[in-house]
């Protein structure tokens, strides 16, 4: 494994990091392509295989697992995880070659937790400390502190 230190956080050789909006202790593992007008918080973890576009703002403490994909409009606030594979959209109408003039805004609010292969709406707001169970399809806002799963996720419980 070989790492290139640059101003106290970590990019591996294998990744391709434009931005030079990174916090102190972020790490960026292989195969990550972070678009250059991307903004990332301190102490965060990148894993492999993700892609970060331009207009997306991540927090501190966030932690994106492999596979995972962060297009323009996302905003992630701190102490977020996101697990393997969640699949993240912006575009209510996606045509190919045909962009809207503006994406659609989703926002993790702090202390979200997205399981494995959910996939998030564009549009959404996630309310803080709030889950979002594996699998699961987020349509709408869900509210702070609730556990939501299925496809659509529903209302499980209060955390």
């Amino acid at each position: 494994m070989i790492e290139i230190k640059k101003n106290e956080y970590f990019i591996h050789s294998l990744a391709d990091v434009q931005t030079v909006d990174i916090g102190v202790d972020t790490k960026i593992w292989q195969f990550s392509i972070v678009l250059k007008n991307a903004k990332i918080g301190k102490n965060c973890n990148i894993n492999s295989h993700t892609f970060i576009e331009n207009d997306v703002i991540i927090g501190d403490n966030v932690t994106v697992k492999c596979g995972v994909y962060l297009w323009d409009g996302l905003i992630i606030e701190d102490n977020v995880f996101i697990g393997p594979n969640v699949t993240f959209t912006n575009d209510k109408y996606p045509r190919s070659k045909q962009y809207p003039q503006e994406f659609q805004k989703t926002v993790l609010k702090k202390d979200v937790s997205i399981g494995a292969n959910a996939t998030i709406l564009g549009g959404v707001t996630i309310g803080e400390k709030s889950m979002v169970g594996a699998g699961s399809v987020v349509t709408k806002n869900i509210p702070d502190g609730e556990l939501w799963v299925g496809n659509p996720a529903k209302f499980i419980r209060k955390i």
